[in-house]
């Protein structure tokens, strides 16, 4: 299968306003980009999700609006340097599991906090990658994932595609060996 296959799939989606591939000069800026990102009150960011993306052949960029189907996981997770997970991102459709637990604290509407949970060591936010079933061994591809850059590396993306920063647009790169 040759690569537009891939595209096509994906530019078919209800949300999507553009796909293409990323080149290896922009892929290395972002690399730099990722290591360098801090989250809220200097907490490390850890884009796990984007380190395995750099491990596949193909990393294709969907640009994206609001009508983009939600992740099927969260996208941001607070976690101890023990793996414990101290807090994670909630989506409008799985809000409702959290309402009236005693035993969490919102942060915003899209986010929580366990105070509860002990930690060892530090935290960091971390990015992790979330599955695109979209793609598929069907459709020539195996070991997929997706994952969100940074809000600096998005921009990154735009301004190095001569696209418009929209703040209605937001981009995702899903990554994937050829079968």
């Amino acid at each position: 299968m040759n690569d537009d296959v891939q595209l096509d799939i994906v530019k078919g989606l209800t949300g999507v306003i553009r796909t293409f591939y990323l080149d290896n000069t922009i892929l290395n800026e972002l690399r730099e980009e990722e290591a360098k990102v801090r989250g809220t009150m200097d907490i490390g960011v850890i884009n796990e999700g984007f380190n395995e993306a750099l491990k596949r052949e193909k990393v294709m960029c969907i640009v994206k609006d609001r009508r983009f189907r939600p992740p099927p996981e969260p996208t941001v997770v607070l976690r101890g340097d023990d793996g414990a997970i101290l807090g994670l991102e909630v989506f409008p459709h799985t809000a409702h599991l959290y309402e009236g637990n005693q035993d969490i604290i919102w942060m915003g509407d899209a986010f929580i906090v366990f105070p509860h949970v002990a930690v060892k060591g530090g935290e960091s936010f971390v990015m992790p990658p979330i599955p695109f079933v979209e793609l598929h061994e069907g459709n020539g591809c195996k070991d997929v994932i997706s994952c969100s850059p940074a809000p600096t590396s998005d921009l990154k993306i735009k301004n190095y595609y001569g696209l418009v920063d929209d703040p209605k647009l937001a981009t995702i790169l899903v990554a994937f060996n050829k079968t």
